[in-house]
């Protein structure tokens, strides 16, 4: 994920397409499948979420659902990190990216919601 997108929706869907894209070149070892299934359900939920958020009837509701993004976002970095750790350096340039932006995406919701408290 070169250029960065504003559009935190966009920026969502990109992420999550990333992790599918990426899911496709890690070796099928048992726990790379159980690491990866878990993070894709975590990088869909922080798109998925805010979406919802987008869609809330009030402001309770609002803050909710972006509290359930930051969290997939802070789950998503622990899966992509236990993956870098856990595989040969020949992908750790693009799951550290990978990292990053779920790290990135975490402190955007946070502001969010800090902002909307």
């Amino acid at each position: 994920m070169s250029e960065k997108v504003y559009d935190l929706e966009e920026r969502t869907f990109q992420f999550t397409k990333s992790i599918r894209m990426l899911s496709k070149k890690l070796p099928k070892t048992p726990a790379n499948i159980e690491d990866v299934k878990q993070v894709i359900r975590s990088s869909g939920s922080i798109g998925a979420n805010y979406i919802e958020a987008n869609e809330a009837l009030s402001k309770k509701d609002f803050l909710f659902r972006v509290k359930i993004s930051r969290k997939e976002a802070k789950e998503s970095a622990y899966w992509l990190r236990l993956i870098l750790e856990t595989n040969d350096q020949e992908f750790s340039s693009e799951i550290k990216t990978h990292f990053d932006e779920a790290t990135e995406l975490k402190k955007i919701l946070s502001a969010i919601i800090s902002k909307s408290g």
